[in-house]
């Protein structure tokens, strides 16, 4: 094989495709503008995976000892409406721990690895690849996420939710517990950093679960924001082949980013080893991978956008109580 794929951006997305393209002899640059480990906004809670998509990609080990979980409790504000079952269990896993795992196969299958490498958009480039994350926009959102121990959940997964926002309570590796939350950005809260966290909660009526999380443990390190970003379809950059949270971010509340970002990374791959292999030109591999995209993601991108405004509707503690949650899920799958 004799063309180079450069991937610019070193999450789940970039790494995982990077490790499928070199166990198939395909030559890989990877361009990272952070450094490993790290903390990330992410509900590290991986639903919908299937073992076939992560052997395919050859980081099947990288997940193997993941906690699995499939009980959530549903909370409103203070109050505990209802338990339910997922269809599988779903993986739970640091990015902390995931991400460096993902790296240091990667570059020991040879790939060309460099972090604190901050590379421009270079579209039109044949083999150019950007899956550096969410596109900047005026959205109104904030992601907030921490690890925290000791703060005693009454399920594997929680999800409470209030007229601002809602936040996942995760258990992960070494006790820890990841709690990662999306609200609408409200200029009036005056709190600073990992106060951030149970000001908001509070705002949105879960003040049982704020004085928990400002009264624990916290992982030095692990608090992170994110804001000015839009949910769904990314803004397109015309001639660049995005990839990942690049192409779309789901809404966090369906459990599906990271499984998005390894699908986007499996449906790509073999039009990748064809481009590298001469059996198709650069314009072709990417018309392909848009169009296996759009099939792939179509109709949980869209009940994603139909469902989420409805967590924010006043009658959301009713759906939430009484609507049967695993045909909805469903629909997310």
């Amino acid at each position: 094989m004799s063309e180079t794929i450069t991937i610019t951006g070193g999450g789940l997305t970039g790494l995982s495709l990077a490790i499928a393209l070199r166990k198939n002899g395909v030559a890989v640059t990877l361009h990272e503008a952070g450094s490993y480990p790290r903390h990330r906004v992410c509900g590290e809670f991986i639903s919908g995976v299937s073992r076939e998509t992560l052997e395919t990609l050859g980081i099947a080990e990288t997940v193997a000892d993941a906690q699995r979980h499939r009980s959530v409790a549903w909370f409103s504000g203070n109050d505990h409406l209802r338990d339910n079952l997922l269809p599988e269990p779903a993986l739970a896993i640091s990015r902390h721990l995931l991400d460096d795992r993902l790296q240091q196969t990667a570059t020991a299958l040879g790939v060309d690895l460099h972090t604190c490498s901050r590379r421009k958009m270079n579209p039109g480039q044949p083999g150019e690849i950007w899956t550096a994350g969410r596109k900047p926009a005026k959205g109104g959102w904030i992601g907030l996420k921490a690890h925290i121990r000791g703060i005693s959940p009454q399920a594997p997964l929680e999800m409470h939710g209030g007229p601002r926002g809602y936040l996942g309570v995760t258990p992960v590796e070494d006790g820890w517990h990841n709690v990662c939350g999306l609200f609408r950005i409200d200029q009036s809260i005056d709190a600073r950093h990992e106060d951030l966290l149970p000001a908001y909660l509070s705002e949105n009526g879960n003040t049982e679960l704020a004085h928990r999380i400002a009264a624990a443990e916290w992982r030095e390190g692990s608090f992170t924001a994110v804001a000015g970003f839009a949910l769904g379809l990314q803004s397109p950059t015309p001639g660049l082949l995005s990839l990942g949270d690049s192409h779309a971010i789901i809404p966090p509340f369906t459990g599906n980013g990271m499984t998005m970002a390894f699908q986007s990374a499996e449906a790509a791959f073999p039009h990748l080893i064809a481009y590298a292999n001469g059996t198709l030109t650069w314009p072709a591999a990417c018309a392909a991978i848009q169009r296996q995209l759009a099939k792939r993601f179509h109709k949980r991108l869209t009940s994603a956008k139909l469902l989420h405004p409805l967590l924010f509707h006043p009658a959301a503690r009713s759906l939430l109580k009484h609507a049967p949650l695993r045909p909805l899920l469903a629909l997310l799958r």
